[in-house]
């Protein structure tokens, strides 16, 4: 193997486990913190069936996003549907052999880049345009974007343009990173910067704001059934804090008999 394709192959492990570390650690901690309050926003679901039903609509719709900004919603929509298929495409080159006749139907897959370009310029856009959403963006939001657009852009130019790389490298190169069958991957320019933005993407995923892709399904304004005058709401930290405080009670009334 050459120093490049060691390297690209140290990479991609050690963004992998940080990648997986990461969101292990975020998706616990999410886990583990208290909903003191019922606090769904309204529309509020009144049955658990009606959560899922509400999750289904913002993961797949972006509802609440479509209700607050059009233009957003549309930019982001493109964005996240074009990445999507982009990513279900790519998985031909990670499946080890031949691969099987339904990958034949994700090819014109490659058109959603178009779409995820355009999404994402239209998402910089606002950010640049329009002044309250300039005034509350941290350097850390242009950058994410332009990691995201150089990402896109460099995929469609080895795609749509005369620029293109050896798919059959590139194939033994993702399928070996799987199988841990090692291989050379091609070393034009384009497809180097493609696959290091791409890992390094991987590696800041879990300390950058793109944790809402789990996070969505554990906002108490999301996931909450509003039932609380039905149900009482309690959690577990609160009910042991007033369990003590019952104890302590009956033995100080204890003491006073």
């Amino acid at each position: 193997m050459s120093v490049v394709s060691i390297f690209f192959t140290a990479l991609f492990y050690i963004s992998l486990v940080i990648f997986l570390v990461g969101m292990i650690r975020k998706i616990y901690q999410y886990w583990i913190t208290p909903a003191p309050l019922k606090i769904p926003t309204a529309p509020t679901p009144l049955t658990q069936t009606g959560v899922v039903m509400r999750l289904a609509r913002e993961v797949v719709l972006f509802e609440s996003l479509f209700k607050s900004n059009k233009w957003t919603w549309l930019f982001g929509w493109l964005f996240h549907v074009g990445l999507l298929l982009v990513l279900i495409r790519h998985a031909r080159y990670f499946w080890p052999g031949d691969l099987p006749e339904i990958f034949l139907l994700v090819q014109p897959f490659k058109y959603a880049a178009f779409a995820m370009v355009i999404g994402l310029i239209g998402l910089m856009g606002r950010r640049i345009a329009v002044e309250r959403i300039r005034y509350i963006s941290a350097p850390s939001d242009y950058l994410m974007l332009l990691l995201l657009l150089v990402i896109g852009v460099s995929g469609v130019v080895m795609t749509f343009t005369s620029n293109h790389t050896d798919v059959i490298m590139v194939k033994g190169f993702a399928s070996g990173l799987l199988s841990f069958d090692w291989a050379n991957l091609p070393t034009e320019v384009h497809f180097l910067v493609h696959i290091f933005l791409a890992f390094s993407l991987l590696a800041i995923f879990p300390i950058s704001k793109l944790l809402h892709v789990p996070g969505i399904f554990f906002s108490p304004t999301r996931n909450q059934v509003d039932n609380a005058r039905k149900k009482r709401h309690i959690s577990p930290w609160a009910l042991k804090q007033e369990q003590e405080q019952e104890v302590r009670l009956n033995e100080t009334l204890g003491k006073d008999e």
